[in-house]
């Protein structure tokens, strides 16, 4: 049987564009966001389930593929070799090949692989109904051709039957929330990125340090406490004896108030209502925290060293606002109290500022690993007690002590825009 030349150009472009369909199918198939497919299947997407129906067996699904664009490819250099024979003779064989070769490479690989990099997602689902189609008409064929294939690779020692599952790191979904670009609101996105560095933050980096703790001392005299209950800000305060390092409990002021209605609040029946106290041990990170407090059905916990030691304490609260950012107080109003803004560019700073507060306020970089204060950090570095008037620079940051009282230093002046000018030069 002998075909017109008609009928093999028409044979020949209809093999040309079968290689162009199986270029397009592998590269988008292959290309396709996995994550993004498996939302698509929890929504019962029905393409979606038939190409990770596909994509569940690599290897079968590149057989069928590979089969029938190899096949299309030599058959489309035989047709058209005897296209080129028909009209240049013995000496178009090679001219053909030549064009041939370009041919596929541009039309049938660089442009429709280029464009299914570009639309993996159209494309796969596009191409996903018939390569399933294929793949059942030519299970046997593929069958033995990957039986062949995988018993290669298994001499070198490579399994194929075992599925590995992708799994993002945690670095890989910090990256994921950044290119999220505008298809996550700004303060979701932030949120999100905040819960994710919560194991990086310790208790220690976010507590009320033992010295600023405001509880009620049981051996005060009962007209101060009631004045301090009956004004208090704080929901639940610590009770305890002389000092902190003696506390008895927490106590939660709507007891102590419900008492005081009925007029049987005295010091013993407020140690009644006082709920035992909770412990946390230092260095625990936040996210453990947050899951420690709802296990243990607690809102607060005083935070103490290996030896019983108390550093301070810790509320549910204060993680919260790690993750949210200041709900419960004026932000703008609290920095104008620890940072006071000079005409020079400089800052005046309480010393027993956190610093990672302080660093997020300035958008500075001072130390974090050691002392969790601006003071512990100073008398750290100098390891002394520094005098006032005391100039110093920890990393590029240059510092000045204006007063030390107690053994702590009380405020700083810190010069962070000069810093930025040292670092530009």
């Amino acid at each position: 049987m002998v075909l017109s030349i008609h009928t093999l150009i028409t044979l020949l472009i209809i093999l040309i564009a079968i290689a162009v369909f199986f270029a397009l199918a592998e590269t988008a198939m292959l290309s396709l966001n996995r994550y993004r497919l498996r939302h698509l299947v929890r929504q019962s997407h029905r393409l979606a389930k038939r190409a990770q129906q596909l994509l569940e067996r690599p290897d079968r699904l590149l057989g069928v593929i590979l089969f029938c664009s190899t096949f299309a490819n030599i058959f489309a250099s035989a047709i058209a070799t005897l296209i080129a024979i028909h009209f240049f003779g013995q000496a178009g064989v090679m001219l053909v090949t030549i064009g041939l070769t370009l041919l596929i490479l541009i039309f049938g690989e660089v442009a429709p692989k280029t464009l299914a990099a570009l639309y993996p997602q159209r494309i796969a689902f596009f191409a996903a109904w018939p390569l399933y189609v294929l793949l059942q008409i030519f299970y046997p064929l593929i069958w033995t051709i990957n039986t062949l294939a995988n018993g290669v690779l298994k001499l070198f020692g490579v399994n194929v039957s075992h599925k590995t599952v992708e799994h993002l790191t945690h670095d890989e979904l910090r990256t994921v929330l950044h290119e999220a670009g505008n298809r996550i609101a700004a303060d979701y996105q932030s949120m999100l990125l905040k819960v994710l560095d919560l194991e990086k933050v310790t208790v220690e980096d976010i507590m009320v340090p033992r010295n600023e703790i405001i509880g009620i001392d049981i051996d005060e005299a009962w007209e101060n406490i009631l004045t301090q209950l009956t004004n208090s800000r704080h929901t639940r305060l610590p009770v305890y004896k002389d000092s902190i390092e003696q506390v008895v409990g927490i106590l939660h002021l709507r007891k102590a108030l419900n008492l005081l209605a009925q007029e049987k609040l005295t010091k013993d029946t407020l140690l009644d209502a006082t709920d035992e106290c909770y412990f946390v041990p230092e260095g625990t990170p936040l996210n453990t925290q947050l899951l420690n407090f709802r296990r243990e059905r607690q809102r607060s916990g005083i935070v103490v060293t290996e030896y019983g030691d108390i550093l301070g304490l810790v509320t549910l609260e204060d993680i919260l606002e790690e993750i949210v950012g200041e709900f419960t107080t004026d932000v703008s109003a609290m920095t104008n109290k620890v940072l006071h803004p000079q005409l020079d560019g400089s800052y005046v700073v309480d010393g027993t500022m956190s610093i990672r507060d302080l660093n997020q306020m300035l958008h500075i970089d001072l130390p974090v690993t050691g002392p969790k204060t601006l003071s512990g950090l100073i008398i750290e570095y100098l390891e002394t007690i520094p005098q006032a008037g005391t100039g110093l620079k920890i990393g590029c940051y240059p510092l000045e002590i204006l007063q030390v009282k107690d053994n702590i230093v009380k405020t700083v002046k810190i010069f962070p825009k000069l810093v930025w000018s040292i670092v530009e030069e």
